[in-house]
C-alpha cells in the first residue's frame, strides 16, 4: 500500500510539474515589445482598427501573427484580421436620347419597317427616314420608334418614356437592340400604362432593360393602331468600376547610396509591398529606374518593377509620375538603380515611401478598460479567428457599422524593450525546465525505493 501511495504521489508531482510551465506560459502583455493604448468610440462590443504601417514595422512577422489586444486584467481578447480588398462600385446616369418614328404598311402589324439611315463617323444617328410608299401601296402607319443610344457607352438598365395621344389603358411593345441597324437581338417586351378615374391618373412609364450595351433600340407596338406619340425618351445606364484595395503607407525612408551609385533601403522585416513612391525633390526631373528586392540580406536580388519617373512642366502646370506598382512579394531590402542618362535624382539620396495592402483588426471588447494593443513577440503563433466566427451572422455591410478604435503610436521604437522581454521569457523557461528536471529525478528515486513492510 505504501509503495502504491508513493507512486501515486510521484506521478501527481510529475503531472503538476509538467503542466505548470504551460500555465505560466500563458500570454501576458509584458511578453510583447510594445503596448500601445487604444481609444474606443462608437457602439460595441465589436470594434475595428485600421492598422497603420508603423504597426507592420513594429511586428516580428509580416502576417501580424504577433498582434494581440489586452484588457486591464491582462486578458487577451478575441480578434480577427481583415485584409483590404478591391471593391466594385456602381454608378447610374440618366440621359435623354433622340427617337425616330418607324412606319410600315397600314394593317400589317407584323411587318418590319424599312429604313434609310445616315450616320456620322462616330456612329451617331443623324437622320432616319421611312421609305415613302407609292400610289399602289397602302398608306404608311406608325409601327414603332427607334431610339439612338450610340452616345451611351455603359450598360442600359432602364427605359423611361412619356407620350401623348393613343387610347388610355395598356400599351405593349417588343424591344430589340442592335449595334449596326442590321442585326437585331430581342430584349423582351415592355408595357406602358395610363389610366384615369375620378380625377386621378396612374402612369406607368418605366421599363426595365437587361443591363447590356447597345447603340440602338427598336420599339415595335403590338397594336400599332393604338400607338401613342412619344414626347420624351430617356435611358438609364449603369457603369461598374473596381476601386483598388486601400493601402497603408510608411513614413519617408532615407536611402543609403552604395559605391556603384545604387540606392538601398533596409526595412525592419520582410513585407508584401504593393506600391513604391520615390521623392522627386527637383523640378524637371526625368529618371528611368529599376527596382529590385530581396527578403534576406545575402539572397539574390529579384526584379520588382521598372519604369520612368518624372516631374515636368506642361501647359503652365506640373505633371508628376513618382509611383510604381510592385508585385506584392515579401521584401526586406530594396534597391533602386537609376539610368543616369536622364539626369538622375539629384545629389542627395532620395526618400521613398512603401505601401502594403491595408488591414483592419476587429476585436470583441471584454473586461475593463484601458485596452492595449500589443505587438512584437518572437515565436508567437497567430490567434486570429475568422471574421464570421468572431461575429456570428456576419454580413459584409456590417463591418462599416462597428465601433472604431484608434491606436496611439509611440514617437520612438522600443527595440531594447523587446530584447529584455525575450531574455526574461527565456530565462523563466530555463529556470522552470531546470526545476522540472530536478523534481523529476526526485520522483523517479521515490518510485525505485523498495517498499517497507
Amino acid at each position: 500500500m505504501k509503495m502504491m501511495k508513493s507512486r501515486c504521489v510521484a506521478w501527481g508531482v510529475l503531472a503538476g510539474l509538467l503542466l505548470s510551465p504551460l500555465a505560466l506560459a500563458q500570454e501576458q502583455p509584458g511578453d510583447y515589445a510594445q503596448q500601445l493604448p487604444l481609444t474606443l468610440s462608437g457602439e460595441g462590443p465589436w470594434y475595428r482598427l485600421d492598422l497603420p504601417m508603423a504597426l507592420h514595422f513594429a511586428a516580428r512577422y509580416g502576417d501580424l501573427r504577433d498582434l494581440r489586444v489586452f484588457n486591464a486584467e491582462g486578458q487577451a481578447l478575441a480578434y480577427a484580421l481583415v485584409a483590404g480588398h478591391s471593391e466594385a462600385r456602381e454608378s447610374q446616369q440618366e440621359q435623354a436620347v433622340k427617337w425616330f418614328p418607324l412606319y410600315a404598311e397600314a394593317g400589317n402589324s407584323a411587318g418590319t419597317p424599312s429604313l434609310r439611315v445616315q450616320r456620322s463617323t462616330g456612329g451617331t444617328l443623324i437622320e432616319l427616314l421611312d421609305e415613302q410608299p407609292d400610289a399602289m401601296q397602302k398608306p404608311a402607319q406608325l409601327r414603332g420608334w427607334l431610339l439612338d443610344a450610340s452616345g451611351i457607352e455603359a450598360a442600359l438598365v432602364r427605359l423611361n418614356l412619356d407620350w401623348t395621344g393613343g387610347e388610355e389603358g395598356f400599351q405593349r411593345f417588343s424591344i430589340e437592340a442592335s449595334d449596326d441597324l442590321q442585326d437585331w437581338q430581342p430584349w423582351g417586351t415592355g408595357q406602358l400604362a395610363r389610366l384615369s378615374f375620378g380625377g386621378e391618373r396612374i402612369d406607368q412609364q418605366q421599363v426595365e432593360l437587361p443591363g447590356r450595351k447597345a447603340r440602338y433600340l427598336r420599339l415595335l407596338w403590338l397594336s400599332p393602331q393604338q400607338a401613342p406619340q412619344l414626347t420624351a425618351a430617356t435611358l438609364r445606364s449603369q457603369r461598374s468600376d473596381s476601386a483598388p484595395a486601400p493601402l497603408a503607407w510608411s513614413q519617408p525612408l532615407t536611402a543609403v547610396r552604395s559605391p556603384d551609385g545604387e540606392y538601398q533601403w533596409q526595412l525592419p522585416l520582410a513585407l508584401p509591398l504593393e506600391r513604391l513612391k520615390v521623392e522627386l525633390s527637383q523640378a524637371n526631373s526625368l529618371a528611368p529606374i529599376r527596382v529590385s528586392g530581396r527578403s534576406e540580406g545575402k539572397g539574390p536580388w529579384q526584379s520588382l518593377a521598372q519604369g520612368l519617373l518624372y516631374r515636368l512642366p506642361e501647359n503652365g502646370a506640373e505633371i508628376r509620375q513618382d509611383e510604381l506598382q510592385l508585385p506584392g512579394w515579401p521584401a526586406q531590402q530594396l534597391r533602386l538603380q537609376v539610368d543616369e542618362r536622364g539626369g538622375g535624382l539629384g545629389s542627395a539620396p532620395p526618400q521613398i515611401q512603401v505601401a502594403v495592402r491595408a488591414s483592419q483588426l476587429v476585436f470583441l471588447q471584454r473586461g475593463s478598460p484601458p485596452y492595449r494593443l500589443a505587438v512584437g513577440r518572437a515565436g508567437a503563433q497567430s490567434a486570429a479567428l475568422p471574421l464570421a466566427t468572431l461575429i456570428p451572422g456576419y454580413q459584409p455591410a456590417r463591418l462599416a457599422q462597428l465601433g472604431q478604435a484608434e491606436v496611439q503610436l509611440p514617437t520612438a521604437p522600443a527595440a531594447p524593450a523587446a530584447a529584455r522581454a525575450d531574455w526574461k521569457r527565456w530565462g523563466l523557461w530555463a529556470v522552470l525546465l531546470l526545476g522540472v528536471g530536478l523534481l523529476a529525478l526526485m520522483a523517479l528515486s521515490l518510485l525505485r525505493r523498495p517498499s517497507a513492510e
